[in-house]
């Protein structure tokens, strides 16, 4: 428990001094260049957030961001494990279904965004962006976790008698279930960006997104800063939250 404690103590360290130093290098560049409006100091971009924090708007756009992307994702996450299971029981769905989600992967974010412009409402689009985004990272782990099961674990179940619905639960779901989760938190920072990326264009009423585009026409570059700092901020935390409720599951 203690080298446990410590061990999260020196991680937090590292990254509090990897923190201080990039800000130190920011502030040096922000001082060489001598112009807030390209690139504002980290101080400048901290009282900027500070002020934001005081208004309860920004406080329901990140709620609101934070939402769509966390309902976005947990849809694209329990269709990719979905399809990874059909399409792993089945030769004939997986011929169809696979190459579809490989062109989901390969496509442009802004492709499918602009598409989605045109057939829904913006509020839906980046919840329906962000789970786009993780379906296939999670269909294509899980479905390699699903084929990588020991085999003489297969041969002891036949031996055992167990049917093939006991033998998915016991023995192939968790076994895939370390790739579920490897996918789950990468694709979690993914359906962020891309979640975001949406909302700055398609402008929905209350988002960071669109925070983020108002800032960029009326040139507040320091709120454009301290907006990134919220949204890289969000992402990490729903990294960790979901990387600690999936390790607890285990």
């Amino acid at each position: 428990m203690m080298r446990s404690t410590l061990s999260t103590s020196k991680r937090l360290l590292r990254g509090l001094a990897a923190a201080a130093f990039w800000c130190l290098i920011w502030q040096v560049a922000a001082w060489m260049v001598d112009l807030p409006l390209l690139l504002p100091g980290p101080v400048q971009v901290g009282k900027r957030l500070l002020s934001m924090s005081a208004e309860p708007e920004f406080w329901q756009a990140a709620c609101l961001t934070l939402g769509r992307v966390v309902a976005g994702f947990s849809l694209g996450a329990a269709a990719g494990f979905l399809l990874a299971v059909c399409t792993y029981h089945s030769v004939l769905l997986d011929v169809l279904l696979a190459p579809a989600v490989r062109v989901v992967r390969a496509a442009p974010v802004a492709s499918f965004i602009l598409l989605c412009m045109l057939w829904m409402k913006s509020g839906v689009i980046p919840a329906f962006i962000a789970g786009l985004m993780a379906l296939p990272i999670v269909w294509e782990n899980v479905s390699q976790g699903l084929r990588t099961v020991d085999p003489q674990l297969l041969e002891m179940a036949q031996l055992f008698g167990m049917g093939r619905g006991k033998t998915f639960f016991l023995i192939q779901l968790p076994s895939a279930f370390g790739y579920f989760r490897a996918a789950c938190v990468t694709s979690m920072g993914m359906a962020f960006k891309s979640g975001v990326a949406a909302e700055v264009l398609c402008q929905p009423k209350q988002a960071v997104g669109t925070q983020l585009y108002y800032s960029k026409i009326y040139l507040e570059t320091d709120a454009l800063f301290a907006l990134t700092v919220v949204v890289v901020l969000l992402s990490i935390l729903t990294e960790k939250l979901l990387a600690g409720i999936l390790q607890i599951k285990k």
